[in-house]
């Protein structure tokens, strides 16, 4: 190998002036960031849809057809290799496609079956190995495996595993047993630049590599193109809400202005009404026309005020009635919706566990309505936070309640273990509101990522009454229900 000739070193600037030294991340992380995505590495790609596994079965059918029928073909021009029997042929062709049936929705227990199949059947039927279709069902089990597996640590040891468990085959071929050597002797001596063994042995070498890392190549591929398409949807969804929102606040803004000039004209009858009492207080008992005009202007800027007062009203209403509350609004939730809490965002996201724990039972049922909408509230922006900006794929909602020196209190803790989700950026403005709802009722909120493992923790501790109006207890425990 050449080398470049020796270059003087430059003189080392002092210590204050070398830059800030890159902190480098462990190599399995820095495999994973790779092998998946350096900006999402725990992106978790959804479950294939029903319609996709049906087109799974359809598509496995029908490569076995065609497989069965190409072995049929070879076995009628070319026959089968010494040893070998027709029914351990056709079987182990038909063996090596079955797995596909459910190659995206199992993926990794497909590629862990269909590598001890291929060992396995390679002895049974040395001619069906050798077969296009033998060869290439077992390529898409890899490419499946890498294109859909959910859990990507685990597939990255399923592949190590398998990776290595074919090169000490290989090697063993060729070193242990004699498998390779006679057929080596069966082509004769050939005469070429490299040494026979040696070359045959290079030849496989490059052929298994290209296999291999062809199947986990086109599976990231492919797996890449699933998040870019996923990002670009979430991309295309925030944008349709920040435009919602954008209009929805300008809107507000607009009602906003117009209040405030109606409050305005509002005061100038109020101070209208004001002098004219006055006046017509002063004048009453010398002057009944003047005092009659005065009460006349008084009775007609109440009248205006009342007018000018519904239009203010409604206008700070109408956002509302945009919303569809026009007819009147709803109870407001509480402690029991909790449970649908749940169960909506699991059935949009990761699996969520709901846990209540009671130090006294009934505690939750003495919540009052006021707390116990706040701590809704608290809960279902925390859930929100984890579907928007987190890889977790399950979250823990736990409500307690509890004695201590100063009293009862209620608890909510929500815990996730995912990492941040790239791409998203939130406002802050929803943890502001989370913590203003807490300090309101005179209680303190815990905030930030988890200690000693990935994720996001929101704890939020409030005083509770020693009574107060009953509010529903929650629901049924909510777990591991996944969309």
């Amino acid at each position: 190998m050449l080398h470049p000739p020796p270059v003087a070193e430059p003189a080392r600037r002092p210590a204050a002036e070398d830059a800030a030294p890159v902190r480098r991340l462990p190599w399995p992380e820095r495999v994973t960031a790779w092998l998946n995505d350096p900006e999402d590495p725990y992106w978790r790609r959804p479950a294939p849809t029903a319609a996709q596994q049906r087109r799974d079965v359809l598509a496995a059918l029908g490569l076995l057809g065609v497989a069965l029928l190409m072995s049929v073909l070879m076995h009628s021009y070319a026959g089968l290799a010494e040893g070998d029997e027709p029914w351990r042929y056709y079987l182990s062709t038909a063996l090596i496609v079955v797995p596909l049936a459910v190659r995206r929705r199992h993926p990794v227990p497909v590629v862990i079956a269909s590598s001890a199949l291929f060992l396995g059947l390679t002895y049974a039927s040395p001619t069906a190995a050798l077969t296009l279709s033998f060869q290439g069902a077992y390529f898409a089990a890899l490419y499946a495996a890498v294109a859909w597996s959910r859990d990507r640590q685990a597939l990255w040891v399923a592949m190590s595993v398998v990776v290595g468990t074919m090169g000490l085959w290989l090697l063993g071929a060729f070193t242990v047993t004699n498998a390779y050597a006679e057929f080596l002797d069966g082509l004769g001596e050939v005469e070429g630049p490299l040494p026979q063994l040696p070359a045959y042995a290079a030849s496989t070498l490059l052929v298994n590599a290209a296999y291999f890392g062809g199947a986990v190549l086109a599976g990231r591929a492919s797996w890449r193109a699933a998040l870019q398409q996923h990002r670009r949807t979430a991309q295309a969804r925030r944008i349709r809400e920040q435009s919602a929102e954008i209009a929805r606040r300008a809107v507000v803004d607009e009602r906003m202005r117009i209040a405030r000039e109606l409050h305005d004209v509002v005061a100038h009858h109020v101070s209208v009404i004001g002098i004219q009492a006055g006046a017509a207080r002063k004048v009453l008992g010398r002057d009944p026309e003047a005092a009659t005009g005065a009460l006349r202007t008084i009775e007609e800027s109440s009248r205006t005020a009342v007018g000018e007062m519904r239009q203010l009203l409604g206008v700070l209403r109408a956002e509302d009635e945009d919303s569809g509350d026009a007819a009147g609004r709803g109870p407001e939730p509480g402690l029991g919706e909790i449970a649908d809490l749940a169960r909506h965002h699991a059935a949009h996201g990761p699996a969520v566990e709901l846990r209540t724990v009671e130090a006294v039972p009934g505690d939750l049922a003495r919540v009052p309505q006021g707390l116990a909408l706040s701590v809704y509230r608290c809960a279902q922006e925390s859930l929100a936070n984890v579907l928007r900006h987190s890889t977790a794929g399950t979250v823990s909602l736990a409500l307690r309640t509890g004695r201590g020196p100063d009293g009862p209190w209620l608890e909510l803790e929500v815990l996730d273990d995912g990492g941040p989700r790239g791409g998203t950026a939130g406002t802050g403005f929803g943890l502001q509101g989370l913590r203003e709802r807490v300090r309101l009722h005179g209680g303190e909120a815990e905030i930030g990522p988890r200690s000693g493992r990935p994720g996001w923790r929101v704890r939020v501790r409030c005083p509770l009454p020693p009574a107060g109006p009953p509010a529903p207890a929650p629901g049924p425990d909510v777990g591991g229900s996944e969309a």
